[in-house]
């Protein structure tokens, strides 16, 4: 059983951004798959597309764990988290688009140089944004 997150776990978490994302298929067993996410007030964003097996997953149980690991083996946060999937991004620039290139330029740490390319190449993937709120982590060798 988890905790609540303290800030310096979140500041942590918040410090990367590569994860293992856990969801539920429907015959109970595990989907793993690696992602890319930005933390922001304890909830983690993804950008995924709509017909992959997590989104699938999330779609029909929102329960979820983010594995999330540091720099050593023996460090690592696994949070358990509740999705709310958003909006396919529809046309070029909408809200969801919008969100999406949000998404991107945190993780990327930097603007993107040609922000209409890539709302149009959001709508031909079918992208959308995954939000994820951390309930409560296990971790180990993290910052109390």
């Amino acid at each position: 059983m988890g905790m609540a997150p303290t800030d310096a776990q979140l500041a942590w978490i918040a410090s990367r951004h590569h994860a293992v994302l856990v969801t539920i298929r429907a015959d109970g067993s595990p989907q793993t798959s690696n992602i890319s996410y930005h933390l922001r007030d304890g909830v983690a964003r993804v950008s995924v597309t709509s017909g992959r097996a997590k989104t699938h997953n999330l779609r029909r149980d929102p329960r979820g764990v983010l594995h999330v690991l540091g720099d050593s083996f023996w460090t690592y946060a696994s949070l358990t988290v509740e999705a709310s999937v958003g909006e396919v991004t529809q046309t070029s620039g909408d809200q969801s688009g919008r969100d999406l290139l949000e998404v991107y330029e945190r993780i990327t740490g930097q603007a993107h140089d040609d922000p209409q390319e890539f709302f149009s190449a959001m709508v031909a993937e079918q992208r959308l944004v995954l939000s994820l709120r951390v309930k409560s982590v296990v971790a180990q060798g993290l910052p109390d």
